[in-house]
């Protein structure tokens, strides 16, 4: 009697747990898949439910303290640097000359006759005297202190890109300050005398363009007169081997 009670308990316990496996799937879970998945082989399955896939948000990682993203900004462009004319592959000037420096036509009173130069060393001006009470000016550099002169020569001769070749004491003087010069330079951009020079009489004196655009108005050289590149090639063509010249 025993035994079919047991047996009767234990196939109820079976029906029931189906009823209830029953109950709780009678409606099928969706079955979810990730968004970056593909899914052709849920569609094999048997049965109409088709899978629901739900977009899983995508939530930025918010950076915080040392790990901020970092803002890359564009390193600031280089101002466009003005290039000699004379050479167009090396920059002509390291900070604008002042406007006072640039060759100009002036008003200017003199006696003396046209085509000659006058030198004005305290105020850094070339003026090459023209018709009509008029001079072409230029801005120039002069002697340090203690290099000073005055005097009145002729242009005895002319050169393109002359070399340049360092007068003993000069040589010796540099070599006191650390300074060692070459015994001679070939012409070109990096010569100092630059691109044309006028050799004034027998002095060691010259006219000559620079590789240091920046020191014209100043008083920096050894005793030479330099111009810019551009404004000693225009002097260059506008005088003669015989043409007077004034330093005061």
């Amino acid at each position: 009697m025993m035994k079919h009670l047991f047996l009767a308990a234990a196939f109820c316990g079976i029906f029931s747990t189906a009823a209830v496996a029953d109950d709780r799937y009678a409606t099928r879970p969706p079955i979810i898949l990730s968004p970056d998945l593909t899914a052709p082989w849920i569609n094999q399955l048997a049965g109409k439910v088709r899978p629901v896939v739900y977009q899983r948000p995508v939530v930025q990682p918010q950076q915080r303290g040392l790990f901020q993203r970092r803002i890359m900004r564009q390193a600031p462009q280089p101002a466009p640097q003005t290039v000699s004319a004379i050479n167009p592959g090396i920059p002509a000037i390291r900070h604008p000359i002042e406007p006072q420096y640039l060759p100009q036509m002036v008003d200017y009173d003199t006696t003396e006759k046209p085509g000659t130069i006058v030198i004005d060393t305290n105020n850094r001006f070339l003026y090459l005297v023209m018709d009509g009470g008029k001079a072409r000016r230029y801005g120039v550099g002069v002697g340090k202190p203690g290099f000073e002169w005055a005097g009145v020569h002729k242009i005895t001769r002319k050169t393109e890109w002359p070399d340049w070749t360092p007068p003993s004491e000069m040589i010796s003087r540099e070599a006191a300050k650390g300074h060692y010069l070459p015994a001679r330079m070939d012409g070109g951009p990096e010569n100092p005398l630059g691109a044309r020079a006028m050799y004034l009489g027998s002095t060691l004196y010259r006219i000559h363009g620079t590789n240091a655009p920046w020191s014209i108005g100043s008083a920096v050289s050894s005793g030479c007169i330099r111009l810019r590149n551009e404004d000693v090639v225009d002097l260059y063509d506008r005088v003669n081997v015989g043409t007077r010249v004034i330093v005061m």
